[in-house]
């Protein structure tokens, strides 16, 4: 959904999370390569949550479905629905762009398991306009004073006269979360900052990307794996006395660039079975592999050998 944060009148857009089934729903009466001993039937896996993660999801699943014949679902919906989805038991792995918050551990603790993390990939947020746009560079600063409405016009950055439209993930979405916490609160616990009532909530990163391509004044942000050429990435400065950086793999994985996060699964406890499986082909250079290809940034040497250890 679209949504006028505090207006009156709501803009709906349907947009679904992507949903991908490896192999299909039914049962195949052969045994097949990823069958249970004995039993003749296909194991499967259900995966929810992240947007940011759903195309990585998904190739991920394809790959590993080739592989093995393990059916393996995966649905988006943001963060904090695959979280959810984990704590109720419709789920075996919750993807997530943002931590755990401490009520949600405690709940999963009370239906009777403890989650595990694993980092599976890292990601920078890319913040971005429309190739008209000729406002190419941004200070942190700056993001958090147009974000929070503070800024309006795109001349008081440098831009055309005109107003700025500003989207935003959904306050379920891991995204949200973070883009908040990071850039508009600039990491400080005590701020209250929001995202200005006049922003648009969109259900998909995707969304984003899609408004951004068909409107000169928008600005919005996603995971740099969306990143197409219809879009333009603003470098960003954590300061105004610092160099502009780029969302990029290397920038990410070096630090320079400021505004990135871990990517995680979270599992009923320690993974067992076909979940163990597919965890080790995630994090195994196969499954980083995908993680490259997918514009993303492998996990650190450390998270891939987690599961094995």
């Amino acid at each position: 959904m679209l949504t006028r944060i505090g207006g009156t009148i709501a803009a709906v857009a349907i947009g679904l999370g992507g949903l991908l089934l490896v192999g299909g729903c039914s049962r195949p009466t052969e045994p097949g390569p990823g069958a249970k001993a004995g039993t003749g039937e296909t194991q499967s896996i259900q995966i929810k949550g992240s947007d940011t993660m759903v195309n990585l999801g998904q190739a991920w699943a394809e790959t590993f479905g080739k592989k093995t014949g393990t059916q393996v679902a995966v649905t988006g919906g943001g963060s904090g629905t695959g979280i959810a989805a984990l704590i109720n038991g419709t789920c075996d792995i919750a993807e997530a762009s943002r931590k755990m918050e401490p009520a949600e551990v405690e709940q999963a603790k009370a239906t009777g398991f403890e989650p595990k993390e694993f980092r599976v990939a890292l990601d920078g947020l890319a913040v971005v306009v429309n190739p008209a746009n000729p406002v190419s560079k941004l200070t942190r600063a700056q993001l958090a004073d147009i974000f929070t409405g503070k800024t309006k016009n795109w001349k008081e950055v440098g831009g055309k006269d005109s107003e700025i439209v500003l989207l935003s993930r959904e306050v379920n979405s891991g995204t949200h979360v973070y883009f908040k916490e990071h850039v508009l609160r600039g990491g400080d616990k005590n701020s209250k900052a929001e995202f200005a009532p006049a922003a648009l909530l969109q259900p998909s990163s995707q969304a984003i990307a899609d408004e951004v391509t068909q409107n000169p004044k928008a600005i919005g942000y996603y995971g740099m794996g969306y990143l197409s050429s219809k879009q333009k990435a603003l470098a960003v400065a954590s300061t105004s006395t610092d160099p502009y950086v780029e969302p990029r793999s290397a920038n990410v994985v070096d630090g320079s660039y400021s505004i990135s996060r871990p990517l995680m699964f979270y599992t009923k406890g320690e993974p067992t079975g076909a979940v163990k499986e597919y965890l080790d082909f995630v994090l195994g250079p196969e499954g980083q592999k995908v993680v490259e290809e997918q514009e993303f940034v492998p996990a650190p040497q450390g998270d891939q050998a987690a599961s094995k250890g």
